[in-house]
């Protein structure tokens, strides 16, 4: 798959994948430099147990794409061709919780996340208020059991319509169905407490601070079928004692998803991450 999202910008971005392999390395660089980059930034991985290669090459001036292209495919290694500008659309749907989405559209706001927030999306009403204090458009689409189907198409075509690249579910608490995944497949950001499988459902603090728990940590992941099982992009942890309550669990437990998912986005946006055989590899 090739991407390119502007014929203008000055700086690219490569992502290279291929079967571990005497020079690979040294060929994308020649191919770059022929098409008159200049290469700012190279990053790379071989995995010795799957024998893949992952690169991620940062440069400027192309003033040859189709030369790129071509010895690139030369190469017989697949690649992503993406340019740093302009900002990615990104959508973001939430629930009844505000503080992700709150974290999100403050960064965005300064211009720490390199994406356009096309608007919120939300089956309440709690975070309606903080979207218009930030300037940013509010939808407002309540579900039930009974109208989750037809609630999810005005979803989509929400998507489709604002030309959305990534989706973000700052605590949207909605399964959602595989034909949606499916459509966004590597474009779906979600976060969640990482005591799963220990604590599934419902106040996993709760069910924590009665194990007494020492550790807690939040996990940011793209979206699969699977239900909270898809790739990792990142994760953090904090430490917890038997003088935390369960508002202390649920506090620390807040600052480590607003923190873990603001990362896992802004890997996404600048094109660090690559999947692998089911799993991530993230060039920080």
């Amino acid at each position: 798959m090739k991407i390119d999202r502007d014929q203008d910008d000055a700086i690219v971005r490569l992502l290279v994948s291929c079967d571990d392999r005497c020079g690979v390395v040294a060929g994308v660089t020649a191919a770059v430099s022929a098409s008159g980059g200049n290469i700012l930034d190279v990053d790379q991985h071989a995995d010795p147990l799957t024998g893949s290669f992952c690169m991620r090459v940062a440069f400027e001036g192309m003033t040859d794409r189709n030369g790129l292209e071509t010895a690139l495919d030369e190469l017989g290694i697949s690649y992503r061709i993406h340019r740093a500008s302009p900002l990615a659309r990104m959508a973001i749907l939430c629930s009844k919780q505000t503080h992700c989405v709150a974290d999100l559209l403050w960064r965005a706001s300064i211009g720490e996340l390199p994406a356009t927030v096309t608007r919120v999306i939300s089956n309440h009403t709690d975070a309606e208020q903080l979207a218009e204090t930030f300037g940013y458009q509010y939808t407002e689409l309540p579900v039930t059991k009974e109208t989750k189907a037809s609630q999810e198409s005005e979803v989509l075509k929400l998507l489709e319509d604002d030309g959305v690249e990534l989706v973000v579910l700052a605590r949207y608490m909605q399964v959602l169905s595989e034909g949606f995944v499916e459509r966004y497949a590597d474009r779906i950001i979600n976060i969640h407490h990482s005591f799963l499988p220990a604590f599934p459902g419902g106040r996993p603090y709760h069910r924590a601070f009665e194990r007494g728990v020492k550790l807690i940590g939040a996990t940011a992941h793209y979206v699969t079928a699977e239900l909270d099982e898809g790739p990792i992009i990142a994760q953090r942890t904090a430490h917890v004692t038997h003088r935390d309550g369960v508002e202390d669990l649920i506090r620390k437990g807040r600052d480590l998803e607003r923190v873990v998912l603001a990362e896992a986005v802004r890997m996404h946006l600048e094109d660090r991450v690559l999947i692998e055989n089911g799993r991530t590899v993230v060039f920080e």
